[in-house]
């Protein structure tokens, strides 16, 4: 047994709960417990005009290609993820802290009209989803009309 001092004074640990609390206190502060509970300010997103198009670039690592649902509904591309760590079990050996829970994102963005919605490409490579948008090659040109 190991003493520590608390608020309330002197408390007695196990080496077990040092090695708990180094980890809740260190390891959680670095890689923070909540890492996926905002689901949107999480999950960073950039997004580059290039001459042809947007390329859209989501920080996703730890998933697969499968793991992503995207849609267009009307003008609103919408991007999510729903993943399940799964334990790993038959290890020898004794938890300290397991953390593995259900992982999910869901992100809309409203599209312009200068975007072909029927040439928007994805590919997941690195941790990283990329989204192509390219640009149409004529936007229509809004038209004044008279009244006779």
């Amino acid at each position: 047994m190991f003493e520590s001092k608390s608020g309330s004074g002197m408390e007695r640990k196990t080496v077990g709960g040092l090695i708990e609390d180094f980890f809740a206190k260190t390891v959680g502060a670095i890689a923070g417990d909540d890492l996926w509970a905002d689901r949107s300010a999480n999950v960073p997103v950039n997004i580059k005009e290039t001459p042809v198009g947007y390329d859209m670039q989501l920080v996703a690592p730890g998933l697969t290609k499968e793991d992503f649902k995207i849609h267009l509904d009307r003008n609103l591309l919408i991007v999510s993820f729903d993943h399940l760590d799964e334990l790993q079990s038959g290890e020898e050996g004794r938890w300290l802290r397991q953390e593995f829970k259900q992982r999910s994102f869901r992100r809309a963005f409203t599209l312009n009209d200068r975007i072909d919605t029927s040439a928007i490409a994805a590919r997941y490579a690195d941790g990283i989803l990329h989204l192509n948008l390219p640009k149409k090659d004529t936007v229509d040109v809004p038209q004044q009309i008279h009244v006779g």
